[in-house]
């Protein structure tokens, strides 16, 4: 039984997430680490009713998670604490379980997001759009938002202010707002063929082009992009940036 309490499980929380990146990036981290009593698991759930099932099964094990689509939100009502960066986005993608036995939810895609992104901003970004409008899409606004770059969501069903639809994508609007980052799934794999549905003809080298899906690394929005002239960065310095900062908290 002392065996089996030294013993520290992790893992990802989400649906549908065979293609992970995450499994693989921590199981390597303890190899290089030489941490032999840790392990990381996909926590495949249809529903958001089994989160407490799957908690109750993995104690006193579980030490953290990190949260993907479609549960970034839809976690927190089933939470103890809410770090304040993560209560402001409203929107959890890492959770930590405390001496305590408490669940406490952070945002670590803001730092990853902003960490990677800011290298790449020039002078004239000062405008960007953010396609589509789900749990990832907060924290890239409330990024943008600190990075004082002004920003409109864009939504097959605009509801909100800041909301305009794919159709509203003119020649005008394209050349005002020249950062544009897909933080819909459109174009994950296995779906590769598939492209958020933006007018890439207005896309010119005063462009950048943001992906935070990382498989594939060359999106068909990115392909767009590069073929214009424009800068292009897909997802995978952020999920290891925002992955790195989750681990930090975790061990805090």
């Amino acid at each position: 039984m002392k065996e089996k309490k030294k013993h520290k499980r992790y893992g990802l929380l989400g649906k549908d997430i065979g293609y992970s990146f995450s499994r693989g990036y921590f199981t390597e981290k303890f190899e290089e680490l030489n941490i032999k009593n840790s392990e990381y698991l996909n926590f495949d759930i249809p529903t958001i009713e089994n989160f407490e099932v799957l908690i109750e099964a993995n104690k006193p094990q579980l030490q953290g998670m990190n949260v993907t689509i479609p549960y970034k939100e839809a976690v927190i009502p089933y939470l103890d604490i809410i770090d304040k960066t993560a209560r402001k986005i409203g929107a959890v993608n890492t959770i930590k379980f405390t001496k305590r036995g408490l669940l406490k939810g952070y945002n670590t895609d803001v730092f990853g997001f902003e960490n990677s992104l800011k290298p790449l901003l020039k002078e004239h970004h000062t405008h960007a759009l953010i396609l589509g409008t789900g749990g990832a899409s907060k924290a890239i606004s409330f990024s943008l938002k600190q990075l004082g770059i002004k920003y409109k969501f864009v939504s097959r069903t605009p509801k909100r202010k800041k909301e305009i639809a794919y159709n509203d994508l003119t020649e005008h609007v394209l050349t005002k707002y020249t950062v544009i980052i897909n933080s819909s799934p459109v174009g994950t794999f296995p779906a590769v063929d598939l492209k958020p549905q933006i007018p890439y003809q207005f896309i010119t080298d005063k462009h950048l082009l943001y992906d935070l899906i990382y498989n594939p690394a060359l999106t068909g929005f990115l392909k767009e992009g590069k073929e214009k002239g424009a800068q292009i960065k897909n997802g995978s310095q952020m999920l290891a940036l925002q992955a790195d900062e989750s681990w930090r908290i975790w061990n805090h």
